[in-house]
């Protein structure tokens, strides 16, 4: 309440343009393509009953939201530890360290991501796969009494190959942003205090591990919350090898029924949701973060 007291009359004159907008678009689109609007069908496609067990259970598009979810987590949490390596590798005194780091990111960060990720998909992921037989593997889980628990935290487990799939790369293209993040927090931080770990007696592991790196986090979480964000964004680029996140699912629904306007919008709004609540968070964590001691 106090935040909208606070809205200035051209905040307002702002608001007002943007509803006029859409309020245009849609009766432009209700008028000129005779599109109907079907908005009253989006509801089960995210939730649905099954009357034959009396329960209800998630449908296409909160599938999709869930998967989009999990791969966001897994990929940035293995982006995040391959940054982090790179990141070293890019300010390691070797020199054969530092041009081997710099070729992985020269090369992901100036290629384009669908490249990326048909190369990685094919050349890399596929093959792990099927030496690992994860198929195998996930389909024998699937039959198992404990799949319940596993589709839970990996979705359908007879799919998990894909999710693992988009997940290894999803993470080595943003690994390559994540490692230039890292490496430019650790070189804001004075070469003073280097030199003074090395009068010392502390080795570089030791400098880097006491003084360089946790004074470098504290400069690299807002790049680093950001880049997770644009990963949520960025996962919608697997969909194109089969991974059933949400774009995927929204592919399906608008193939399927021909709602194409709610569809996609739908699938706008729960990517909105999901980048603003994170953004919120992460802005509250770096609040606390700042003032701590």
């Amino acid at each position: 309440m106090t935040r909208i007291k606070r809205l200035h009359w051209g905040d307002w004159l702002i608001l007002a343009g943007i509803a006029g907008v859409c309020v245009f678009l849609v009766l432009r689109v209700q008028g000129t393509l005779e599109y109907k609007w079907r908005w009253g069908d989006i509801p089960r496609y995210i939730l649905a009953y099954d009357a034959s067990t009396h329960a209800w259970f998630a449908n296409m598009l909160l599938q999709g939201l869930l998967m989009t979810l999990r791969i966001s987590i897994f990929a940035s949490v293995l982006a995040l530890i391959l940054g982090i390596v790179l990141g070293l590798g890019r300010t390691a005194r070797s020199l054969a360290v530092r041009l081997l780091a710099r070729t992985y990111l020269e090369l992901l960060r100036n290629v384009p991501p669908v490249v990326i990720i048909f190369i990685f998909y094919f050349f890399l992921s596929a093959p792990l796969i099927d030496a690992l037989r994860i198929d195998f593997w996930a389909r024998a889980i699937a039959r198992s009494d404990h799949a319940a628990v596993w589709t839970f935290f990996f979705g359908d487990m007879r799919r998990f190959s894909q999710l693992v799939s988009g997940t290894i790369v999803l993470a080595l293209f943003e690994s390559a942003f994540v490692g230039e993040i890292v490496r430019a927090g650790i070189e804001s931080v004075g070469r003073g205090q280097r030199e003074a770990a090395n009068s010392i007696g502390m080795t570089h592991f030791q400098s880097m591990r006491f003084i360089i790196l946790p004074q470098a986090m504290r400069k690299i979480m807002p790049p680093m919350a950001n880049q997770f964000i644009m990963l949520i964004k960025d996962s919608s680029i697997v969909s194109l090898i089969s991974v059933q996140e949400l774009t995927f699912k929204t592919l399906e629904l608008v193939s399927s029924t021909r709602m194409i306007f709610e569809g996609w919008l739908t699938a706008a709004a729960f990517y909105f949701v999901i980048s603003f609540s994170f953004s919120r968070y992460f802005a509250r964590k770096e609040r606390k973060f700042r003032l701590s001691p």
